[in-house]
């Protein structure tokens, strides 16, 4: 079996000895390249071939955020590092995950599992990943894995990783959002118009100025109200010809 091919960019070794373990135990993926050296990380990546990066981000000469900004999209990216206050940026640059050490093997695996899993529903031009497939005989009904299903938001204290899968709703308020779970309301200062944008929209529609909903997550509609865990949320004038011409297409 082809295998995804990893390189691991930390200045520290002990760092770079544990992600070469957990590399050692994962069948899908080969380690090609350890380094210490970010520029050298770089120009492997630029001349193709790379799958996976394991990229830490505070380093001498090139930091990661600034090697995901030169890498332009190359390669897929899982970064690894002590320090969370860089998630939300990392976020927008499209990364797959992020890693905060000492990180736990099942929390690795997790990681790198879905990166594959992407790829293979979402195979590249790179030749690395079209091997990696082509023996592999095509599914009746394939059904791609969602390239995104978690957001980073910035709260009082921290930046917190929210699973898509969670959400039930989003009220907007005058400053701020509250993002209400299956288990807590979490509360960012962030505008709806950018949070709307960022939800896939195939989840997530907008039923009101005050309103985002998870549509999987509906339990009745009734006139111009929904019910999401005995919450009602208004529909309002502008946004109800959209929803409703939604809600149709999945009616049976």
């Amino acid at each position: 079996m082809t295998k995804l091919k990893c390189i691991a960019v930390d200045d520290e070794p002990l760092a770079l000895d544990i992600i070469e373990d957990y590399v050692s135990k994962v069948p899908f993926l080969e380690l090609v390249k350890r380094t210490e050296n970010a520029i050298e990380a770089l120009q492997m990546v630029q001349a193709g071939g790379i799958d996976l990066v394991f990229l830490d981000i505070q380093m001498p000469e090139l930091t990661g955020i600034q090697f995901l900004k030169i890498a332009n999209g190359k390669a897929s990216y899982i970064l690894t590092t002590a320090y969370s206050q860089y998630a939300l940026e990392s976020y927008d640059l499209n990364v797959s995950d992020y890693l905060l050490k000492p990180i736990a093997f099942d929390r690795f695996y997790k990681a790198v599992e879905k990166v594959h899993d992407r790829l293979k529903s979402h195979p590249s031009s790179d030749s690395t990943i079209q091997s990696l497939f082509a023996a592999a005989p095509a599914p009746v009904a394939p059904v791609a894995s969602p390239i995104q299903d978690f957001i980073f938001v910035k709260t009082e204290h921290k930046i917190q990783k929210i699973e898509l899968d969670d959400i039930l709703y989003i009220e907007g308020l005058k400053d701020y959002i509250s993002i209400f779970t299956k288990n807590e309301r979490i509360i960012t200062l962030q505008n709806m118009k950018k949070m709307e944008e960022t939800l896939p929209k195939d989840q997530f529609i907008r039923v009101h100025k005050s309103y985002i909903i998870a549509l999987d997550k509906i339990e009745s509609i009734e006139r111009s109200r929904i019910t999401i865990c005995s919450k009602i949320i208004p529909i309002g004038d502008t946004y109800r010809d959209e929803f409703f011409r939604h809600i149709d297409n999945k009616n049976i």
